[in-house]
């Protein structure tokens, strides 16, 4: 196991990647990693990522409290949003927040990266919903992205950026750069004229293939009941199934959704 010093390292050393890729400005985004149940290293507020060394991490419980900080660094307060995803999901052992321009443009927009158009998107990711607006540093964007944890490894943040967890901090970073990387061709797609989309059946495919992976993390292809029934998954659904996947209205769900791919075959 890893020593926390080498924890740090690598926390500076994800921190340079995130910046030296564009995914934050100036002192924007913030990570997080859990060493127990109880202590958490996180990085500091007003610093940028790009330009951190091991001295500058702080290490909180899990209320977000600092445990310990050297003299002019304090956590970020939006570690209230890490703390939420690591209350909600005992799996997760990392969690990246930036703020990418593609994922972040559809975020602002409005627009959740639901349609299934890569192979490598649909089995990595299912799909990424927008968790609803917030103010920063207060308890409503812990409370929105709340709705998601449980369903997905990835959202975006209205109107803010996009969060992803894992259970490790290279593999939360990864599904960073893979909205990013999802968000990228669907915009460029759009430019073109639009997107071919995979088809449903192409789809329940491909979460054949993450279901025998044996891939860890929540996915719509593990959590849809829909899927596991046979009927159309929610894939698409914008993350509206959230709420609905496993539940009473999973029939209403899956004839909206057949509707929904019914009208864009056509």
């Amino acid at each position: 196991m890893a020593s926390e010093y080498e924890i740090k390292k690598q926390i500076c050393e994800i921190g340079k990647r995130i910046y030296n890729q564009g995914m934050v400005a100036s002192n924007d985004g913030n990570i997080s990693v859990k060493l127990n149940d109880n202590e958490f290293l996180c990085t500091p507020t007003g610093v940028s990522k790009g330009f951190m060394t091991p001295e500058f991490i702080c290490k909180v419980d899990r209320d977000g409290k600092v445990l310990q900080a050297n003299p002019g660094f304090k956590p970020s307060s939006e570690i209230k949003m890490h703390m939420r995803v690591y209350k909600e999901r005992p799996d997760v052992n990392s969690v990246v927040h930036a703020h990418p321009l593609y994922a972040t443009g559809f975020a602002i927009a409005g627009i959740p990266l639901t349609q299934p158009i890569m192979p490598e998107a649909v089995i990595a990711l299912g799909c990424v919903p927008i968790a609803e607006y917030g103010t920063p540093s207060t308890e409503e964007i812990p409370d929105a992205v709340s709705k998601y944890v449980q369903h997905f490894d990835a959202v975006l943040l209205e109107n803010h950026g996009a969060l992803t967890f894992s259970d490790s901090l290279l593999n939360a970073y990864h599904k960073m750069e893979s909205v990013e990387f999802y968000a990228k061709l669907l915009y460029i797609s759009k430019q073109l004229g639009g997107p071919k989309e995979l088809s449903d059946a192409q789809v329940q495919r491909l979460y054949e293939i993450r279901r025998q992976f044996g891939m860890k993390g929540k996915h719509p292809a593990d959590l849809c009941a829909n899927a596991k029934n046979g009927q159309p998954s929610c894939h698409g659904c914008g993350g509206n199934c959230s709420g609905n996947c496993g539940g009473k209205d999973a029939d209403l769900v899956a004839e909206i959704t057949k509707r929904v791919i019914e009208q864009l075959g056509k």
